[in-house]
């Protein structure tokens, strides 16, 4: 009887079926689609607007009419703040109060005299607090370079005994995005499929519906591939949305266009794999369907604190790096942005897909021997 039953028909019904289900679920396109765009327009903007400024405010009293002032105020290196309010004074206790916090760097006052000969002086007086941390020596090292600079100019001295010489070449520009949208798709992928798969094949199991699916003549290979391809579609959708969004919105790089788009698909197909295993382990091993959150979290939240998806992991101590390397999400991180930006190719990296591999082996080997059909 199973040699008539036509199982390519069952495995599409089973995969259309799985699939309209999961758009009956508003939170999947939510924590899919929508939350992974909201990461990457937060952590995508950061450290586009040049390197770090120091924020300082001038006391009342501060001299405004000399050249230094306008050094200070014209200063790439340095942010002014303005507390002067609609009434033309200068709110003190609020800049008391940012000192405090660390939301101000400094309180300067500028003051200007001549000695006896008529040569002018120039004294920079700021005060700042330990809550600006590092801020406090580069500020310094700041306002001495500028003094010096100023020195120079009025003593009218030409010191050519040094040449800077910078020479700087012309290569295609890395935005914050090309970093960020490899990891928040990885986020998304890691997080969506456990989810999906974990409390999809737990409730099946639960409601008995394996167990029919079982004891009817459906090929149980088909059963697995229809419910879990539907999901990896679902996942490829996302992805496809999030790599257009960052592409066109927010000029993520794909260096070589359609071929390293295909490419970034092909990696993600390899990581669902990979997911889907570890769902059908977590969805095998619970005994309610509220311990699957916690074992998502403990397999989930690591990875996604370690595996370079908001920051790269050479932030972390030495010792610390194999276990940030050894974590699949690191290797999939890296290999999409090896992909992506240095257009490389899957084939150029034979690591990452090897190391992904080793999991894929452990995790189907385990997936094997758990996975319950009731």
């Amino acid at each position: 009887m199973s040699g008539q039953y036509n199982q390519r028909k069952a495995l599409w019904a089973i995969t259309k079926a799985s699939f309209r289900a999961i758009f009956r679920n508003p939170s999947a396109i939510v924590f899919s689609i929508l939350f992974p765009i909201i990461f990457i327009l937060i952590f995508g903007s950061f450290g586009e607007g040049g390197p770090g400024r120091n924020k300082i405010a001038f006391v009342p009293g501060t001299d405004t009419t000399t050249d230094l002032y306008d050094s200070i105020v014209h200063s790439p290196l340095i942010k002014v703040i303005s507390y002067q309010t609609s009434k033309g004074t200068i709110d003190t206790t609020k800049m008391r109060e940012d000192l405090e916090k660390g939301n101000l760097d400094a309180k300067v006052e500028l003051k200007k005299y001549k000695d006896s000969s008529g040569q002018p002086h120039y004294i920079i007086q700021y005060t700042s607090t330990t809550a600006s941390g590092r801020a406090i020596a580069a500020l310094k090292q700041t306002f001495d370079n500028l003094s010096f600079r100023m020195e120079r100019q009025l003593a009218g001295v030409q010191l050519d005994h040094f040449q800077i010489v910078p020479q700087v070449y012309e290569v295609r520009p890395y935005h914050t995005i090309d970093f960020i949208l490899p990891g928040q798709l990885g986020f998304s992928v890691l997080f969506s499929t456990l989810f999906g798969i974990a409390f999809t094949f737990f409730n099946l199991r639960e409601t008995l519906v394996l167990k029919r699916f079982y004891a009817s003549p459906v090929n149980r290979l088909n059963i697995l591939l229809g419910i879990g391809a539907s999901r990896l579609f679902f996942q490829l959708i996302n992805v496809v949305v999030l790599i257009l969004f960052g592409n066109f919105f927010l000029h993520f790089t794909l260096l070589n266009g359609f071929d390293t788009f295909l490419e970034m698909m092909i990696l993600t197909i390899y990581m669902l794999f990979i997911l889907m295993g570890v769902g059908l382990i977590f969805s095998s091993v619970v005994k309610t369907d509220t311990s699957i959150p916690l074992l998502i979290n403990l397999f989930g939240f690591p990875q996604m604190l370690l595996s370079g998806t908001f920051f790269s992991i050479d932030v972390f101590p030495k010792w610390m790096k194999p276990f940030c390397e050894a974590l699949p999400l690191t290797q999939f991180n890296d290999a999409m942005r090896k992909i992506s930006f240095e257009g490389a190719h899957i084939t150029d990296c034979w690591k990452e897909i090897g190391i992904l591999g080793i999991w894929a082996i452990v995790v189907y080997v385990i997936a094997v021997r758990v996975f319950k059909w009731e």
